[in-house]
């Protein structure tokens, strides 16, 4: 089974433009998400997908590979889905491109669902969350899921309402995914669904289709990811101390 990981990065950003650029201490962020994604054991090979000559350059300079894709896509899954096409490889996992910290033992997690059993087209994470602050954030999506560990549905509402309390558990997505190459080529070809428009996520158009999508526990997350200048300053300021 050959493994691929993918980096979408885009330039333009509406709250922060040219962020897989931003310098943390010498290196562009783009090259920090790379060298942890490469420690990934999982993964066969690791690609930056971008829409911008100036990222593909950058990433080239430090020995990475990255891939021109068009600049019409409205997502970073579609973005991987192009520069997949046409390669030799069974599943691919999509690794947000602002998480310089992120833990590579998180992508082996979303990757081995799909190595063990054939019959799952798609994975994702979750991890629990407690803080009433948290919960009430619409930038934090929420998951629920069945028996067997499928999701039901993910919203930016507080999903269960406790109506009681005992047993209650909250938990947030982590947008990263595993899919089986043919089943993210389709994926990518649906168009999209109510409920995705709704609550502006994706993920949605695949159950609102009828695939069932893993999602997986972990306690690894750090949940450090990159949408503004000042969240920047926090992963300097974190590796500044780790160092």
């Amino acid at each position: 089974m050959r493994v691929i990981g993918v980096i979408p990065a885009r330039y333009g950003s509406t709250r922060f433009e040219g962020k897989p650029l931003a310098d943390i201490w010498g290196k562009p962020m783009i090259q920090y998400v790379y060298e942890r994604a490469r420690k990934a054991s999982v993964l066969d090979e690791v690609i930056v997908a971008t829409d911008d000559l100036r990222i593909k350059e950058s990433v080239e300079r430090f020995g990475g590979k990255a891939a021109m894709t068009s600049p019409k896509h409205p997502t970073g899954t579609d973005r991987s889905g192009e520069v997949i096409k046409n390669l030799e490889v069974n599943i691919v996992i999509n690794i947000q491109g602002d998480e310089p910290l992120i833990d590579p033992k998180l992508i082996d997690e979303v990757g081995q669902p799909l190595l063990e059993d054939p019959k799952i087209e798609m994975a994702t994470l979750a991890h629990e969350i407690a803080t009433r602050e948290k919960h009430m954030d619409p930038n934090v999506v929420k998951v629920v899921a069945d028996a067997q560990g499928f999701a039901l549905y993910f919203s930016r509402s507080l999903i269960p309402y406790p109506r009681k309390t005992e047993n209650f558990h909250v938990y947030e997505h982590i947008g990263i995914y595993a899919y089986r190459k043919d089943f993210l080529l389709k994926y990518i070809q649906l168009p999209s669904t109510s409920l995705e428009k709704t609550e502006s996520l994706e993920q949605l158009r695949a159950l609102e289709n009828g695939y069932k999508i893993k999602v997986i526990v972990t306690e690894r997350y750090t949940g450090l990811s990159v949408d503004t200048k000042e969240d920047l300053e926090k992963v300097k300021a974190l590796l500044r101390r780790n160092n």
